[in-house]
């Protein structure tokens, strides 16, 4: 192919021989996409702790700074819930809409150009999140930049997840999530040194500190290799090659590049011929064809990945990094909420880098069994300590650490579980053809939780009349929907460990949920789809037809 003319490749029927050896490039290109996470931690992370600063607070309310000696000024000096609810929620608002558009965008102008698009969305929102000096112009900026990050939290899963050797694929893509908890962490150091500032240097500088995320993350995308796998679905093969050869090393008439190019475009031959490509509308209403009880169709895996999505936001984790500092300044005992909010965002981070190895020693289905049991647990105990020992008047500082220590150990179980697994089990189980939307609509499911609980928390737990005020007891409602997020990881999400993204099609179409794991690969696309003996011509663009490729028979 370099330099032109026709190139002939034959697939392999050795389900072995079905992807190129992992070489250091594939590390070093699914590291860099990760950065992606950087994104969608550091604005989770940088949001709650400017909502507790003093200075932000005078700032959007009017209210003078209260005198330490007087309770009532000092309870009264916060943010309204309905201000909480919505400077944190819109952010989501925005990524539920980014994600979904991003699926389209990602099959239009490929995977790489819809990140490198999400960032300068995402720039836009970040100036005037910087300029904002009230509500209305903070919250324009939260929902411009939440679109930018919709399109990037959804298509670097995407992008990932099609170019990651599948002996890796988890534990590259839990890199992913890692990012998000350094995200998390960055930004609430950067809010730590600025809490005190008593001018809007105090906020401005946490928010100004993402245009660095943008300039890096869209810099570096512009020198990656595309997705071989959109060049497949755009019909494009003789650029299939070229990106595949660089994203696993090889040279482009290598046999692996061929085994492993004459595989996808065998999967998605038969996808093709399952599922065909009709309208617009109709690549949509593919998402939700079959039955719901065929645990292969298109309908099935939807599902699947929108509940995965919104069970991970139900974990309640980011009720602990979006209001973490407001609640435990309700505590009562606690000197230094932010200091606690810090900590508790480094378990995370060191918490996730475990997940690089048990996802692939262990398996994406029982790290979400384990993890769901987990959480149940340390959820269930802070609530009870806080209903008890740790009830505010008590002024108990033993019981509240405890509390805080039972909040560390189920932050710990989320970051090896559920944190990652949610995303590594988007990127793999939807066929070529609906991938991109599938993706869209789980990472849109992902933030529209995001928001609802972003909504609702500030009146759980909110002091104010009309408010719930549950306290330590929102820990009871976290704890019970882990319950249901472990019934639906026994029941409904397959083992994908080690397998190809085309045999993770096979093994959805032959097995059930349950059984995954035991599932073995005995076959291939290409040697199912006659490819294996009968070759396939890839020419120059230009020389063999519009997409360079000529099939002989």
């Amino acid at each position: 192919m370099p330099g032109g003319g026709v190139t002939m490749i034959t697939g392999t029927t050795d389900t072995s021989r079905i992807e190129a050896p992992i070489t250091f490039r594939a590390y070093l290109i699914c590291a860099f996409a990760a950065f992606g996470g950087i994104f969608f931690g550091y604005d989770t992370g940088w949001m709650g702790g400017v909502l507790a600063m003093p200075y932000f607070i005078r700032q959007y309310t009017g209210l003078p700074y209260p005198d330490p000696n007087d309770k009532a000024a000092v309870t009264a000096f916060h943010l309204p819930a309905r201000d909480q609810s919505l400077t944190t929620s819109i952010l989501s608002c925005g990524t539920f809409f980014g994600a979904i558009i991003a699926g389209d965008c990602a099959d239009f102008i490929g995977r790489r150009m819809t990140i490198i698009t999400g960032c300068g969305i995402f720039t836009v929102g970040c100036i005037l999140e910087t300029a904002s000096t009230g509500l209305g112009v903070m919250v324009a900026g939260r929902l411009i930049a939440g679109l930018g990050v919709g399109f990037i939290s959804a298509i670097v899963i995407l992008y990932m997840s099609e170019i990651a050797p599948k002996a890796v694929r988890g534990a590259v893509v839990s890199g992913y999530q890692f990012c998000i908890t350094i995200g998390i962490l960055l930004a609430n150091c950067v809010v730590y040194a600025t809490q005190n500032r008593d001018d809007t240097g105090s906020y401005r500088i946490p928010v100004a500190v993402q245009f660095l995320w943008a300039i890096i993350l869209a810099t570096g995308l512009f020198l990656l290799p595309e997705s071989p796998r959109y060049f497949v679905k755009k019909g494009k093969l003789d650029q299939a090659a070229k990106a595949l050869s660089r994203v696993r090393g090889q040279p482009v008439d290598s046999a692996y590049i061929q085994d492993e190019l004459a595989e996808i475009i065998a999967n998605h031959e038969y996808e093709l011929k399952v599922v065909p490509q009709t309208s617009y509308f109709g690549s949509w209403a593919n998402c939700f064809s079959g039955s719901i009880t065929n645990g292969s169709s298109n309908i099935r895996r939807t599902t699947v990945g929108i509940l995965m999505q919104m069970m991970q936001q139900l974990t309640g984790i980011n009720f602990i990094f979006y209001f973490g500092t407001v609640f435990f300044t309700s505590l009562g005992t606690i000197s230094n909420p932010f200091l606690i909010s810090l900590i508790t965002t480094l378990v995370n981070v060191c918490s996730t880098p475990l997940s690089f190895y048990t996802v692939e020693r262990f398996g994406r289905r029982k790290l979400l069994i384990v993890g769901a049991t987990g959480m149940v647990i340390m959820q269930f105990i802070v609530g009870i300590i806080g209903v008890t020992a740790g009830r505010f008047e008590k002024h108990n500082n033993a019981a509240v650490s405890a509390m805080i220590a039972f909040i560390c150990f189920n932050i710990a179980f989320f970051a090896t579980t559920w944190g990652p697994c949610a995303w590594v089990v988007i990127g793999e189980i939807f066929p070529l053809p609906i991938r991109s939307r599938g993706v869209g609509l789980s990472t849109a499911s992902n933030w529209f939780w995001n928001c609802i609980i972003s909504v609702i928390t500030p009146y759980l737990v909110g002091t104010a009349k009309g408010d719930a005020n549950l306290g330590a007891k929102v820990f009871f409602l976290w704890g019970s929907l882990c319950c249901v997020s472990l019934t639906f990881a026994y029941f409904l999400v397959p083992e994908t460990k080690g397998l190809s993204l085309e045999q993770v099609d096979k093994m959805m179409e032959e097995t059930n949920a349950r059984k995954s794991a035991r599932w073995v690969p005995h076959s291939t696309f290409a040697g199912e789809m006659g490819i294996a003996n009968r070759g396939l011509s890839i020419s120059a663009p230009g020389e063999k037809g519009p997409h360079g490729i000529q099939t002989e028979v």
